[in-house]
C-alpha cells in the first residue's frame, strides 16, 4: 500500500517524531511518498535525513503555472470529486467568514491542494496521513476529497490551542483522527468533534537512540539541563529564576540550556540581571541532534517548566521529556496539558503544580538530595515510557489503523 505523508516541514529537527514515524512505517512495509508544506533548505549531517529531504516534494515550491495546469488536470480526471472538494471549501469559508484571514487562507490552500491531489493520483497513493491539524490538514482534507482517497491526521498542541479552527469538520471528514494525549481528545470533544473518531496515540521514543545510562557519576555541582526551543511556552525564564532562587540559599547548581529561538538574548539578559555567571548558566545553542542523547545522559536533572504563553499556546507532551526519562535521568516539569499523562507526580518524575519559582526550585532539590526516591521514580519512568511511549509500539498501532481504515472513503 502506498501512503502519502504531509507535515509543515520535513525533515524538521523540531519535529523529530514526524520523520521517525515515517522511517518506522517504511520498516513495517509501507511505501511512503513524502510531502512538505514549506521549503527546507537545511543541510543535514545525518545521511538518512539528507536522503529524506532529497525525496520530499515541497508544495509551496510549486509554480503558479503548474498549479493552474494541475487544477485543469484533476478537474478533467475527477470532476465529481473536484466539485466535492469545492463544496467543502465553500462550506468552510462560510463557517470561518468569507473575508476572514482563515477563510481566505483556506481558499489559497485549496489551489495547492489541487496540485497535491494531482500528485496523489499520479503516484497512486491510497491514503494520506498528515501531522498537525491546521494548514497541513487543510491541504490534505481538500486534496483527499479531490483525489477520491481517505485522509487521517495527528493533532499535537499549537494546532489545537492557538491555531485550531474547523476542528469538528476535520475530525468528521477524516477516516480516523489521532491526537497525542487524552487531554487533547477531551479538548476536541468540547469543540463538538465526534469522540468516537478520535484515538489517543502518544508520540514515541526510539529505544535504541535513548537507552538507560550506565555507571553515571553525579556532578560535584549538580547539573540541570534542558533541550528546548527558546520560546515563551517552554518557560526557560522560570528555570533560570529557579537557579537564582537556589543560589540565594547558597545552593549551587549548573544550568545548561541547549536550543535556540527568539528569546535567546532575553534569557541571557535575565541571567545577567540575576547575577548568575556564565558558569552557572550556560547557553550551548542548537546542537546536532545526534549529540542530544549523550548530553541528556550527562545531566543530574532534566527540567522543562512548560507554561501557557500569552497567546494561549502550550505544549502537548514534549518528546524530549520521554527521551530524558528513557535515558534514566530524573525529570521535572509542570502539570500542564497532557504532561501528567507521562510524568505522574512522585511516581515517574516531579511536577510543579504552579509557576511558583520556589516550588520548582524545591523539585530540583528533591531530585538531587533524596537519591533513593529519585532512583525509584527513574525506574518507574523508564517502564512508563517503554509501555506507553514506545516509537515501535505506537507506530505499529498507526500502521494497523492505516491498513484498516486507509481505503475507506
Amino acid at each position: 500500500m502506498k501512503v502519502a505523508y504531509l507535515a509543515p516541514e520535513i525533515p524538521a529537527l523540531s519535529a523529530t517524531f514526524v520523520y521517525n514515524e515515517i522511517f518506522q512505517l517504511e520498516e513495517l512495509g509501507l511505501e511512503i511518498e513524502v510531502f512538505s508544506v514549506h521549503d527546507n533548505q537545511a543541510k543535514f549531517s545525518d545521511p538518512e535525513l539528507q536522503c529524506l529531504q532529497n525525496r520530499t516534494h515541497f508544495l509551496y515550491r510549486t509554480s503558479v503555472l503548474s498549479i493552474i495546469a494541475d487544477q485543469i488536470h484533476v478537474l478533467r480526471k475527477k470532476p465529481v470529486s473536484y466539485i466535492k472538494g469545492l463544496f467543502f471549501l465553500f462550506s468552510d469559508i462560510k463557517n470561518t467568514g468569507i473575508f476572514s484571514r482563515v477563510g481566505m487562507g483556506m481558499a489559497y490552500r485549496f489551489f495547492y491542494a489541487g496540485s497535491l491531489a494531482h500528485q496523489l493520483i499520479k503516484k497512486n497513493c491510497k491514503h494520506i496521513h498528515v501531522h498537525f491539524a491546521h494548514v497541513p490538514t487543510d491541504l490534505a482534507m481538500y486534496a483527499s476529497a479531490i483525489a477520491g482517497i481517505g485522509f487521517s491526521a495527528t493533532a499535537h498542541a499549537n494546532d489545537l490551542f492557538q491555531r485550531g479552527y474547523l476542528l469538528k469538520e476535520k475530525v468528521d471528514r477524516a477516516n480516523f483522527f489521532i491526537t497525542i494525549s487524552e487531554y487533547n481528545r477531551q479538548f476536541l470533544i468540547r469543540q463538538g468533534a465526534d469522540g468516537n473518531n478520535i484515538t489517543v496515540l502518544h508520540c514515541g521514543v526510539d529505544h535504541e537512540k535513548f537507552s538507560q545510562r550506565q555507571n553515571f557519576t553525579p556532578s560535584a555541582t549538580p547539573k540541570i539541563g534542558v533541550v528546548a526551543r527558546l520560546v515563551e511556552k517552554k518557560g526557560i525564564d522560570h528555570l533560570i529564576n529557579a537557579v537564582a532562587h537556589l543560589k540565594k540559599q547558597n545552593k549551587m547548581y549548573q544550568l545548561v540550556i541547549v536550543g535556540d529561538g527568539p528569546l535567546l538574548e532575553a534569557h541571557k539578559a535575565l541571567t545577567g540581571s540575576l547575577g548568575l555567571s556564565c558558569k552557572e548558566v550556560t547557553f550551548l545553542g542548537a546542537i546536532d541532534h545526534q549529540k542530544i542523547p549523550l548530553f541528556i545522559k550527562s545531566l543530574d536533572v532534566f527540567a522543562l517548566p512548560c507554561q501557557k504563553d500569552s497567546s494561549g499556546d502550550m505544549d502537548g507532551i514534549p518528546v524530549v521529556l520521554m527521551e530524558a526519562m528513557l535515558s534514566g535521568v530524573p525529570v521535572i516539569s509542570t502539570s500542564l496539558s497532557g504532561i501528567p499523562e507521562l510524568i505522574v507526580h512522585n511516581e515517574t518524575g516531579l511536577l510543579a503544580v504552579t509557576e511558583d519559582i520556589s516550588v520548582f526550585a524545591d523539585c530540583i532539590e528533591q531530585s538531587v538530595k533524596d537519591i533513593d526516591l529519585t532512583k525509584q521514580r527513574v525506574a518507574k519512568g523508564i517502564t512508563k515510557v517503554q509501555m506507553d511511549f514506545s516509537l515501535i509500539k505506537n507506530t505499529l498501532r498507526l500502521y494497523h489503523f492505516i491498513l484498516g481504515k486507509g481505503n475507506e472513503q
